[in-house]
């Protein structure tokens, strides 16, 4: 016995239709950030005093810079991935959850460009 429309039988589909692609790109992230993480901290502590000298020196290597930007945005996208799924899951009014979402949507692009901003001007040796 199966729960399914025939419609959804026919087409496959879930009632969202695209609800594995999002646990999927939420999961996969997750996996991302695992070794992004553990590099980024292993390189926090071997770049010593917080300093722009230092930073720089660190971030001026093309893959310090590149592995930053991956997790800068890699962490962004999943953290907009699981707002949304809370955001879909406990708000109600239909106005509400679109607005919300479109916040949430903006601040995370506003977050990745600044961030991807800041990495590449230190990168790149600007002033501080």
């Amino acid at each position: 016995m199966s729960l399914r429309t025939p419609m959804g039988r026919v087409l496959g589909l879930g009632t969202a239709k695209d609800g594995v692609s999002h646990w999927w790109a939420q999961r996969l992230s997750a996996i991302a950030l695992v070794p992004l993480t553990v590099w980024f901290l292993a390189s926090l502590i071997r770049v010593g005093p917080a300093d722009f000298e230092s930073v720089h020196g660190w971030l001026a290597q093309p893959w310090h810079a590149v592995g930053a930007l991956l997790l800068v945005l890699v962490l962004c996208l999943h953290s907009r991935l699981g707002l949304q799924v809370i955001v879909e899951d406990y708000v109600h009014q239909a106005a509400t959850k679109l607005i919300t979402l479109v916040i949430i949507d903006f601040a995370h692009a506003l977050a990745a460009a600044a961030s991807s901003f800041a990495i590449l001007k230190v990168a790149l040796g600007g002033s501080a």
